[in-house]
């Protein structure tokens, strides 16, 4: 329940009172009022140490982006890992006896123990093969139950709703408008079918190689913000160096980690072409939905002009072909 005062809570009057506050209250938790801010666009972050010198993540909530459940589901599947002993970084439990807490400002937020880790370079076949590997675990804890608040990544769900918000705000350009609505409309006419028969599992959703550390331990998934009910390729077509045509060496090397573990359906690659194009739809969306904030333009100055969308139209037109490729590949048994 959103406090009384604030109904729609702003991260401008995120304050470090709010945040000490928020944690010692919900977790017993009393910071040495020192505060790490960290480079987090959609929430916020923060780091903070205690007078005992542990160490913990802070995360808020970007406020209407995901109901309660929608961050439950995502601490269901971190704790289902961390009981297969997935090295995932899991929320703590507060002293009420959850993991998603609701500071009295109005924001939902959780605490996480600080990871200290580096950005996993995958530099080598064994590094694939780990890195698979590791994939395969979570995708296996990812059958035990269903995230029934999340997306499913699934076009009808999620990339035709997002073509139809950015046509019925006419954020496209007029002269890129006709082009783009032809490319998309064919696009969805040879993804829809593909995903008929797709199996839909609990997986991470954002699996670039940003969000797998390494540590002494070995190698760390975070950041499952945007986990969902999908496709396993989707957790592995994002490591990808290039289109699968190029990266077959890749994925193979991924997928021998990745069957100790967990089955793969071999016939679920022909869904990376499209997941490419799903994913740039995607980013589309999202950016036209945070237009309005503050800091936008400053980090995206030339979005939504006339050589934005042309080069947006003719990148879209360009992984069009790469699906129409990648079904001709199919068919011939590429793979």
């Amino acid at each position: 329940m959103m406090n009384k005062n604030t109904d729609n809570p702003v991260f401008e009057t995120l304050t470090p009172d709010i945040i000490f506050d928020a944690v010692e209250k919900s977790f017993g938790i009393f910071p040495d009022g020192s505060i790490t801010t960290y480079n987090s666009y959609i929430n916020r972050v923060f780091g903070v140490r205690c007078d005992d010198d542990n160490e913990y993540i802070i995360k808020f909530y970007r406020p209407g982006r995901w109901s309660g459940n929608a961050i439950i589901d995502e601490h269901n599947f971190l704790f289902d890992c961390a009981d297969e002993e997935i090295p995932v970084v899991a929320p703590l439990v507060s002293k009420s006896g959850s993991s998603l807490n609701n500071s009295e400002a109005g924001f939902l937020f959780a605490v996480f123990p600080r990871c200290r880790a580096r950005t996993f370079d995958i530099a080598n076949d064994e590094g694939w093969i780990r890195t698979g590997a590791v994939i395969g675990r979570m995708h296996q804890a990812g059958k035990k139950q269903c995230a029934r608040h999340r997306l499913h990544c699934i076009p009808d769900e999620t990339t035709e709703r997002y073509i139809s918000f950015l046509n019925e705000r006419k954020l496209i350009h007029p002269d890129c408008a006709a082009d783009f609505s032809r490319i998309c409309g064919d696009a969805m006419n040879i993804i829809k079918p593909l995903f008929k028969s797709a199996e839909l599992q609990r997986i991470h959703g954002d699996c670039h190689r940003g969000n797998i550390l390494e540590n002494s331990s070995g190698i760390v998934l975070i950041d499952f913000d945007d986990m969902m009910s999908g496709p396993a390729v989707q957790d592995l077509w994002l490591l990808l160096s290039g289109h699968l045509a190029d990266s077959m060496q890749e994925i193979n090397l991924m997928l021998e980690g990745y069957e100790q573990f967990c089955d793969f359906d071999m016939r679920s690659l022909i869904l990376i072409e499209p997941l490419r194009f799903m994913r740039h739809i995607y980013f589309l969306n999202w950016c036209a939905v945070q237009l309005e904030d503050k800091g936008f333009e400053s980090r995206f100055p030339d979005w939504g002009t006339r050589a934005f969308w042309i080069r947006e139209t003719e990148d879209l037109s360009s992984q069009l072909q790469h699906i129409r490729d990648g079904m001709e590949d199919a068919d011939s048994g590429f793979y």
